[in-house]
């Protein structure tokens, strides 16, 4: 059984990035450049992994991580927080997530990342 990632962000050159990245790795993508209503998304979406960038439009990666890790059904899915922010580590914390990436990133770093979480 495939792998499914859903990757959150607004910018189209991450998310194009970060989609070949994965499905490489054979994993089906689901993107979206929001976090409106990401409860509703993550039910649909049926990821084993999140990846979120802390400036998404709607929720923010760090209120939509929390609206995450407070839900029963989905507090279990690895979410990664990603950003250029110079504080992400704490950042990352005050969310509840998984782990996080520093934007830039390397492609490397984020799939040995992702695969890490996955693996756990």
């Amino acid at each position: 059984m495939r792998n499914k990632i859903l990757i959150l962000d607004d910018d189209e050159d991450i998310l194009y990035f970060c989609s070949v990245v994965f499905e490489n790795l054979g994993f089906d993508v689901v993107s979206s450049p929001h976090s409106k209503d990401i409860i509703d998304q993550v039910e649909q979406a049926g990821p084993d992994i999140i990846l979120i960038d802390n400036w998404i439009p709607g929720l923010g990666g760090i209120k939509a991580t929390q609206t995450l890790k407070e839900a029963q059904h989905l507090k279990q899915i690895p979410v990664i927080l990603f950003s250029a922010n110079s504080n992400l580590p704490a950042l990352a914390e005050e969310a509840g997530a998984d782990s996080y990436l520093k934007k830039p990133f390397d492609l490397d770093e984020l799939e040995s990342l992702a695969l890490s979480l996955l693996n756990k």
